[in-house]
Formats: C-alpha cells, structure tokens, sequence
C-alpha cells in the first residue's frame, strides 16, 4: 500500500486477486463493489481497513502470491461466472483459492493460461505495448503455402477489428499446420487472420506464454510457478521486486 493507506479502488480490487483493473472497473460500474456499506463509484479511493464487498462478500488483500498454470480444455469458457456456460474455467481449476487469469482463450480454442492473485502481475502481463511472446500451434482446413505465411507475418488488416496486426513468426510444422508467436492479443485474433486469407481454424492450442511452457500439464490440470521460472516470469513482466511482494510489501 502507499504510506498514506489509500489506493484506487480498481487497483485495490485486483491486488485481492478478483479480477484486473480493466475488469475491476467494469465491476465497479455496474454497482457490484460496496465500501463501507455503500455503493461505490469510479475513482473512489480505499485503505485496507476499508471493508470492500463484491456481490456481498467480502473481498480483502492478499500476500501470499500464487501463480499457476493451467491446461484449458476446448468448452471451458473463460469467465468467473456465466449462467449459460456449461463448465467456466474457474470451475474446472478446482484450486482452493481466489486468482483470475492474465489474458483469455476462447471456448474454442484450448492450451496455457496463467492465473495468478497477484493484480500487477496480471496487469503487467496484459498491457498490449509490453509485448510478451505468447506461441500458439494452429491446424487450418487447407494447404497453407509461402504467401499464407509471408502474408500473415508481415501483419494483417482485420476489417472487423479495423486494426492491422503486428508482424509476427511462423513455423511451418506440415502441411495443414505451423507455429505462431504473437506480441499482442486482439480478440480472436489468429482466427480471423486466418480467414483474411481464406483459411478456417480446425484447431488452436497456445503452447508458451513468455518463459512458462504447456509441456507436461493434461487437460484441467494445472501446476504451481515457482523458483527461477517464477522469477524470470516476474523479470519478464517488468516487476523485479518478487521477493518484497511476497512479503507484501506493496
């Protein structure tokens, strides 16, 4: 906390590992969040003596930092809650704890996501001009061949989005199917690039996000990060004091 005690409520909210700021204020504005008793609004400032309520239970920070790894199945829907949903990725970590995740995968697609209860780590993780690698294995539904590939990582513009994406790498694996590592998460974003050359996406599994890998996790499994790989995830994001926010020292 800073030394006068008061911190923006969105950011209070997500170093209780609710959700991120993003999301924090989209909660706020729909009048979900009360401070001591009242409905609060946007900008409002709080100390952790404060009592903070989402939906009524109270939400209060959080030293022990805890980051995972998660496998997501095809179907999981990345939400905390969703009546239409038939199993939320919340649900199907089954872990004994609050954390949120750092950046979605649609019901469609499968592979790594980080969760964590660690606000600025999510923060830091999801702001588009960091940049951090995330690698994703994609199978379309025809032959891709050189100018698919050239095309795709010189950067394609995305009509609906009216953005152009940023250059990025492929691997071809066969013929059906590469590698891309992207720098930045636009919604659906390999899908559509896909389809701006003509290709369907049969299936998309992400595979790496910054330093930390897939390999070794099943379906709905996950694993604690810790040690030097946690270490370099935090260096990655630009946070260098772990230690001192294990400690909570904030």
């Amino acid at each position: 906390m800073p030394d006068n005690g008061e911190i923006r409520l969105n950011k209070y909210i997500a170093m209780c590992g609710v959700c991120s700021r993003r999301e924090a204020d989209k909660i706020i504005e729909d009048g979900r969040i009360k401070v001591n008793g009242s409905i609060a609004l946007t900008g409002t400032k709080v100390t952790d003596s404060d009592e903070v309520l989402l939906d009524e239970k109270r939400i209060s920070l959080t030293f022990d930092k805890v980051v995972l790894a998660y496998n997501k199945p095809v179907g999981v829907v990345c939400t905390e809650r969703d009546e239409h949903a038939e199993r939320t990725i919340i649900e199907d970590l089954n872990f004994d704890g609050r954390v949120t995740y750092a950046g979605r995968l649609d019901k469609d697609s499968e592979g790594l996501m980080i969760l964590t209860n660690d606000g600025d780590l999510i923060q830091a993780m999801m702001k588009a001009r960091n940049g951090h690698e995330k690698e994703y294995v994609v199978e379309v539904d025809h032959k891709i061949n050189d100018s698919f590939i050239s095309g795709m990582e010189k950067g394609v513009y995305l009509e609906e989005l009216q953005k152009t994406t940023r250059p990025c790498k492929l691997t071809r694996i066969n013929d059906k199917c590469f590698k891309i590592v992207l720098t930045q998460g636009l919604n659906r974003q390999i899908r559509r690039m896909c389809k701006a050359f003509g290709y369907e996406v049969l299936k998309l599994k992400r595979i790496r996000i910054m330093n930390i890998e897939l390999k070794g996790l099943n379906y709905s499994e996950h694993r604690k990060i810790e040690g030097r790989e946690l270490q370099e995830l935090y260096k990655e994001a630009g946070l260098n004091d772990l230690q001192g926010r294990k400690n909570g020292n904030k």
